[in-house]
């Protein structure tokens, strides 16, 4: 078995294979050793969570019972339930941290474990460079879950209600309720549900969610809210004549947006979409957070209203570690990944959806001509992403290649830049980048480019394939 190790977002491994009850138990003790020394002396108190993956609770139970075994109390969810629900209910409750069974859009043969820390959000290097070097050291503690339920250390609840009442709370209902739009939403057999059409019951909005049933198979794809899974939401949202399609990956935190013409919008257009609403209609200030594979048009949009704007390396902990300390309006990913200002330094997907929803009911307009006034305003950008497997035994070399002798020009273009702090990424004199890094999360090699026309990023993205495998 491979060597337990925590990446962009927890530990995620194939089931079976490395996420075995044994390894689900040592990553528990170490969650154990590192909160009792973290606060020694004091009364403890974690919420445990998980999704509907294939014996995601059971290994919950198993993190349950470590930690109660070790003195730690603990509320166990009694259902599948949202990352954002979880990490809402630390600080709805002041708990000390969280634990969530999931491995958010990995394929369905993966599981995995984030920790999430006091603050309501992803845990930052230092915490999980200390739970790491608990790993193996402590032999894991066992017992029976029925023993610590009857004496109170061990609650079982649902927190998704709260979580839905906060949710309620930071939307616009003034602006919602004015809004007559029809909204399809595909939770890809998530822990979602039906909660954004709960949310908009009181409204005009017609809501309708599809693949909203228990299926830790995901239906064979994996719930990652990207094109080539969401078919059945893009011919939904065509044929039935909906102005607005919505989709969450499997643990809740990240969103996709499929526009009325069936296609789906890039994560940098919904971010650009979403801070022009808290700038325009909203009239919240703020600094801006977008990571390495960040685009143009956010630099554009913070240009014109003189906004700060902070890039970190790809992972949502390093925009929560900003969010913590600054003022962020907003932070967000090109995965879909998202957070907002007064709100926990979580990314929330129901949340990201119905705030597209409540931009278009403020300015009573549909998606497609709003996205044309940005055009207009700001010009167009075409992203595009490939995933490609890349041998292990040459990722270093491919990586050490790239900085120590970047390529002086990419397709007739100068190289203007090069950016190494989180993979590879090369910025040309027109302003179009090509980004080479190896995925935190699976054993992939990533590819990004940016460009002014889709068929300039394409070439890019050939240009960093044939750079991958001139190392090979």
């Amino acid at each position: 078995m491979s060597k337990i190790k925590f990446g962009t977002d927890g530990w995620r491994a194939v089931i079976s294979d490395d996420f075995t009850f044994e390894n689900v138990r040592i990553v528990a003790q170490a969650i154990s050793d590192f909160l009792k020394k973290e606060y020694r002396g004091k009364v403890i108190r974690i919420i445990v969570g998980y999704d509907p993956r294939f014996m995601s609770e059971k290994y919950a139970e198993i993190v349950a019972k470590n930690l109660v075994t070790n003195g730690i109390r603990v509320i166990l969810t009694d259902r599948p339930s949202p990352t954002p629900a979880v990490s809402y209910a630390i600080k709805d409750k002041k708990l000390n941290g969280g634990v969530m069974i999931t491995a958010s859009h990995n394929p369905p043969y993966y599981n995995g474990i984030k920790y999430k820390a006091f603050y309501s959000g992803s845990a930052d290097p230092g915490i999980t460079g200390k739970i790491e070097k608990n790993l193996y050291k402590t032999k894991p503690k066992r017992t029976t879950t029925t023993k610590f339920a009857k004496n109170g250390l061990l609650k079982y609840e649902n927190v998704c209600p709260a979580h839905l009442r906060f949710l309620s709370s930071y939307l616009d209902w003034k602006a919602l309720k004015k809004g007559k739009f029809k909204v399809l939403v595909d939770v890809m057999h998530g822990s979602a549900y039906n909660f954004a059409e709960q949310l908009l019951s009181k409204t005009k909005n017609k809501v309708v969610t599809i693949r909203s049933h228990r299926d830790p198979y995901f239906g064979g794809i994996n719930p990652e809210p990207i094109e080539k899974n969401l078919g059945s939401l893009m011919e939904g949202v065509k044929k039935g004549g909906y102005d607005l399609g919505i989709a969450t990956d499997g643990d809740v935190d990240r969103v996709a947006i499929v526009g009325p013409d069936g296609k789906v919008l890039t994560g940098h257009r919904v971010i650009a979409l979403l801070l022009l609403h808290f700038l325009e209609d909203r009239k919240m200030t703020g600094a801006v957070v977008q990571t390495i594979c960040g685009t143009v048009l956010i630099d554009k949009i913070c240009e014109k209203y003189g906004l700060k704007i902070y890039e970190t390396p790809v992972g949502f902990k390093y925009i929560c570690d900003l969010m913590r300390f600054n003022d962020i309006l907003i932070g967000g990913e090109e995965a879909g990944g998202i957070g907002y200002k007064n709100y926990i330094p979580e990314r929330d997907g129901i949340l990201s959806g119905l705030l597209v929803l409540e931009m278009m009911c403020h300015r009573n307009k549909k998606l497609s001509a709003i996205l044309k006034d940005i055009a207009k305003e700001y010009g167009s950008y075409y992203y595009r992403r490939i995933d490609t497997r890349y041998p292990d035994h040459l990722k270093q070399k491919l990586m050490n290649t790239l900085k120590v002798k970047p390529p002086a020009r990419i397709l007739g273009k100068k190289v203007v830049d090069v950016k190494s702090y989180d993979g590879v990424k090369f910025i040309l004199e027109d302003k179009t980048w090509l980004l080479l890094r190896f995925s935190g999360t699976e054993p992939i090699l990533r590819i990004y480019s940016e460009a002014a026309s889709d068929k300039r990023a394409l070439k890019l993205l050939d240009a960093g394939k044939r750079i991958a495998n001139s190392l090979k």
